[in-house]
């Protein structure tokens, strides 16, 4: 006896697809920077999240002025994305390349997920904290 498929089914293999993650993400990061291109996070009062570590402590994390550094990227004030945050800004296309490798090898019908050694893993947190307690003291 064949059983039809439900359209739960049909939404729950369509998710357990290996594109579907990335796509997801790219959608989401399109969506995101579509706002963030048409709010200055630079001013005062957008409807922004603010950075809980910034928020519980006063202190700045790795990632804080990532939104700042996005938008100035998207409106071509390189050396403002620079100062907003430079590591970030210098990892980023790196990340790009990683985003690009997951999606095509989803598109492809196969799964990625990066093999970072216990060395690379160390080197980026120890960038990270490095960068962290430079921020804040400077």
């Amino acid at each position: 006896m064949s059983r039809l498929s439900s359209p739960a089914d049909r939404v729950t293999r369509l998710f357990r697809r290996p594109a579907a993650a990335p796509l997801a993400v790219f959608a989401a990061g399109a969506v995101g920077a579509a706002y963030l291109y048409v709010t200055d996070p630079h001013q005062a009062g957008q409807f922004l999240p603010r950075c809980p570590v910034n928020w519980a402590t006063g202190l700045l994390c790795p990632a804080c002025g990532a939104s700042r550094m996005v938008y100035d990227l998207m409106h071509g004030h390189f050396a403002q994305a620079w100062l907003d945050n430079r590591v970030l800004l210098l990892a980023a296309p790196l990340a790009l390349v990683m985003l690009g490798r997951w999606a095509v090898e989803g598109l492809r019908g196969r799964r990625w997920r990066p093999a970072l050694s216990t060395r690379t893993q160390a080197a980026i947190l120890l960038t990270a904290l490095a960068w962290t307690v430079v921020r804040n003291l400077f």
